[in-house]
């Protein structure tokens, strides 16, 4: 490709809101520009990097048996309204309507689009396991696009979606895509970490992602350093205990300063730690306007996900409003940890931990002391609905770290969610009758992808692509074009490179500066810079893009390696 002729340049100036170094220099070196908010243009550059990435993961596909195909972008809502997914989607679902008056959805993940199109064969056993994928555009309404290529709301992603006739069959399957998706990261040039995480609105009973570890990345986990490795939503952790062999002491209701409204007040006021007093968090169902009081121990927070997943309410939770409290016969810093009569009280496994806890009856002068579970605190069950957090110790004994990180793909155990839910989801077994699908199903985001790829491969003055990946594989530069010689001969090296088949980007430009030139070359980011001028003679300078040094080479001697 002669750089002259190529569709977007270089610009020596980042967009002002652009903040993370992949934003910056996919914009600067001319791989990607903006249309509108959370939506790019993937230039020429920008289109062979994915096109790279998208060969590799189409390569480790099919080598496991899975078949490529494409679902339409349109989705009928009505199969959306099968599963109540209208609902749920943990963004703004985007709708449309054509000209006959029917909905559709704008895919932001096709769960039901793969079923549908799967039941209408009605298959046997015989044709299972069935594991069929695609590349296409997804669409999400996020309330805030940021950071470029790693928070959009267009994006290629290469979604599977896995049928077996059960969960034996199906764990088989997990895995070969688990071991598939590493070797997928691996040939791209990332490092990965597996972690564990939440389904959310997509379903199913566990899930993970694989992150690549930056201090950038939006996927907060926590590690033991070892074998265990859980996200923030997910996080398991042991809750030590306070003072559990402290006698139980007669419940009271105490006068108490009408300064005392925070946490931080009480153990000003009181003199001890967090961990001795009740703290209430309270919640919305926005779909059925339930208010729900999580009381947990002072120092820890609610983790609103664990919640969901104990009331079966993925992704409809709310924080209760000012007027919410009002509802329930309360108002901000005097909820109670038991007694609001219209409100759904949840437990944390932490209320276990500690005698005498102080407060939970909080008035304008007074409060409780010396509560205790079962006797002042009534539940049926205590829940894990804690935020892990770094320090906390796990039931092996070994203290989390906290770590950052970009997803880059995700597999999903979905069991039968959607199996379930949508009509003749079924496959008909041996014995001749129906059985609902055992489905899972993996996805890695292409431009997530390639962005996470510039975060870790690159320096001050650009990109440093890995070859696996990179848009072109040598960067030759011509200098001295003017003189007709020099050009001759970088010409003759461009069209003997060509016609062995390299990849090759030649900047042909006359009257740019060699200053210039290998500037743009370092943004760009190209394995190897060739440079031929008056300098180098009868030969080629050879620099790896990653490398300070330069070497003289051949034309002969460069073709014979390539040969």
């Amino acid at each position: 490709m002669l750089y002259s002729k190529l569709f977007g340049k270089t610009v020596k100036k980042a967009p002002s809101d652009a903040v993370l170094t992949s934003h910056k220099l996919l914009y600067q070196a001319g791989f990607i520009r903006e249309s509108t908010a959370g939506r790019y243009f993937i230039l020429p550059l920008g289109q062979r990097v994915q096109q790279k990435i998208m060969n590799i993961i189409r390569k480790e596909m099919n080598k496991v048996g899975a078949q490529e195909m494409l679902s339409p972008v349109l989705h009928p809502l009505s199969l959306w309204e099968e599963t109540n997914r209208t609902n749920t989607t943990g963004f703004e679902l985007m709708k449309i309507k054509d000209r006959r008056d029917m909905w559709f959805a704008l895919g932001g993940t096709a769960e039901e689009m793969f079923v549908d199109v799967v039941r209408k064969f009605r298959p046997s056993y015989k044709d299972l396991p069935l594991n069929i994928y695609q590349f296409s555009l997804k669409f999400r309404d996020e309330i805030r696009a940021r950071g470029g290529l790693l928070r959009v709301r267009e994006f290629i992603m290469k979604d599977a979606y896995s049928f077996d006739g059960d969960e034996k069959n199906f764990k088989i399957e997990y895995k070969k895509m688990w071991n598939t998706y590493g070797k997928i990261f691996e040939k791209i040039g990332l490092k990965t970490i597996v972690v564990k995480s939440d389904n959310g609105y997509i379903g199913g009973e566990y899930c993970h992602e694989f992150v690549v570890e930056s201090n950038i990345g939006e996927t907060t986990f926590l590690t033991d350093g070892n074998k265990y490795n859980a996200h923030l939503d997910v996080a398991e952790f042991t809750r030590e205990n306070i003072n559990t062999g402290e006698e139980i002491k007669p419940f009271k209701i105490i006068e108490q300063p009408e300064w005392v409204k925070t946490m931080e007040d009480n153990v000003k006021h009181y003199k001890l730690p967090k961990s001795r007093f009740l703290k209430n968090v309270v919640y919305k169902n926005r779909i059925t306007e339930k208010i729900i009081i999580a009381v947990i121990r002072g120092d820890l927070d609610v983790n609103k996900i664990k919640l969901e997943h104990v009331l079966d309410a993925v992704g409809q939770l709310e924080d209760a409003s000012v007027a919410d409290l009002k509802n329930i016969g309360t108002k901000p810093g005097y909820v109670h940890s038991w007694g609001h009569k219209k409100a759904l009280y949840i437990g944390d496994l932490s209320l276990s931990t500690v005698k005498n806890f102080i407060g939970g009856q909080k008035e304008k002068k007074s409060d409780a002391i010396n509560v205790n579970l079962g006797r002042d605190l009534k539940f049926d069950h205590l829940f894990d609905i804690a935020l892990a957090k770094s320090g906390s110790i796990k039931e092996s004994g070994k203290k989390f770290i906290e770590k950052k990180g970009i997803e880059v793909g995700n597999i999903f155990q979905l069991g039968y969610h959607y199996s379930n839910k949508m009509k003749n989801a079924v496959f008909v077994d041996k014995d001749g009758k129906e059985k609902p699908f055992y489905m899972g199903c993996y996805g890695i985001g292409i431009g997530r992808t390639m962005a996470a790829v510039v975060e870790k491969y690159s320096d001050e003055k650009g990109i440093i692509w890995p070859e696996s990946v990179a848009p072109y594989k040598y960067h030759l530069i011509g200098l001295d074009l003017k003189d007709e010689s020099i050009k001759s001969k970088v010409h003759k090296v461009y069209k003997e490179l060509l016609s062995r088949g390299q990849e090759v980007l030649f900047d042909d430009r006359e009257d740019v500066t060699a200053g210039e030139k290998f500037a743009d070359a370092d943004l760009i980011g190209i394995p190897y810079r060739l440079v031929v001028s008056k300098r180098t003679g009868d030969k080629i300078e050879v620099k790896k893009r990653d490398e300070n040094y330069t070497k003289l080479v051949s034309l002969d001697k460069l073709v014979s390696k390539l040969s």
